[in-house]
């Protein structure tokens, strides 16, 4: 099991129900002994976009493991699954949407988790 893992999430658009499920999520992992990296609550949300994206490049080089709440609307999960992907870690899908007939980042990500 991973010992440090980052989060992959939506946090402009995130309402308080998705907050609120997020940070359940992330403190079973941490009561089960993890390092978690949320962005939402690690990464300085007040700096300008390209801190942003290096703060989280940091975080996601520093994992084990990246897990994965998609949203396809979410420009910075996007990012950060490409930077992820570069690095070549390892996911876990926490929450994936409908996958639908052809190529879509849905099936990619399957395919991706399948990889390992």
């Amino acid at each position: 099991m991973a010992k440090n893992v980052f989060i992959i999430c939506t946090i402009r658009s995130a309402t308080q129900e998705y907050l609120d499920k997020l940070e359940k999520y992330v403190s079973d992992l941490e009561s089960s002994g993890i390092k978690v990296y949320a962005p939402h609550r690690d990464t300085n949300q007040m700096a300008l976009g390209y801190e942003i994206c290096k703060q989280n490049m940091q975080g996601i080089i520093d994992a084990d493991e990246v897990h994965i709440f998609y949203n396809s609307k979410s420009q910075g999960t996007h990012f950060d699954m490409g930077m992820a992907f570069a690095l070549g870690k390892s996911i876990v899908i926490i929450e994936n949407e409908e996958l639908t007939e052809g190529k879509s980042f849905q099936r990619m990500l399957v395919e991706w988790q399948q990889s390992a």
